[in-house]
């Protein structure tokens, strides 16, 4: 399985975490890194997502430049256990898949898949890295690639 993890882009402030917006410079980081991305071996098949709105709305960013559809999974809001993505992961047939998300959800997932523990590596906001996995499993993929804004 090829999997893309990208964390949301900038985001401004509100009261409540879950209805943080993105700024026009997080609107603009998430479209480089999705058009480096469209340019990569690596085009997502599908884009799943936080229901956060700041998640949602890069998830929509992306999704229009890659043409893909975008499913909105509860089980990846950022205090959410990594453990519950990658049995979700071990489910899901379709590659490559995009995974947008937040901190620290993001670091523990990608530590957790590349390196078996889940001490979190740190993601800037709109980076995606895409790893590649034979099988999913903690510890099974391999970082191939980082894209940066």
């Amino acid at each position: 399985m090829q999997l893309l993890i990208m964390r949301h882009g900038e985001a401004g402030w509100h009261t409540l975490d879950q209805e943080r917006e993105l700024t026009e410079a997080g609107r603009l980081g998430v479209a480089e890194v999705a058009a480096r991305i469209a340019e990569s071996p690596w085009r997502p098949k599908l884009v799943w997502s936080s229901p956060y709105v700041r998640a949602r709305q890069t998830a929509a960013i992306v999704s229009e430049i890659l043409n893909c559809p975008v499913e909105e999974k509860r089980f990846i809001t950022p205090d959410d256990d990594p453990a519950a993505c990658l049995d979700a992961l071990i489910e899901h047939h379709e590659s490559p898949l995009l995974i947008v998300s937040h901190m620290p959800l993001v670091g523990g997932l990608a530590t957790l898949l590349v390196d078996a523990h889940r001490r979190g590596i740190p993601f800037m906001t709109s980076q995606a890295v895409m790893l590649d996995m034979p099988v999913v499993g903690p510890g099974c993929a391999d970082l191939k690639a980082q894209f940066l804004p």
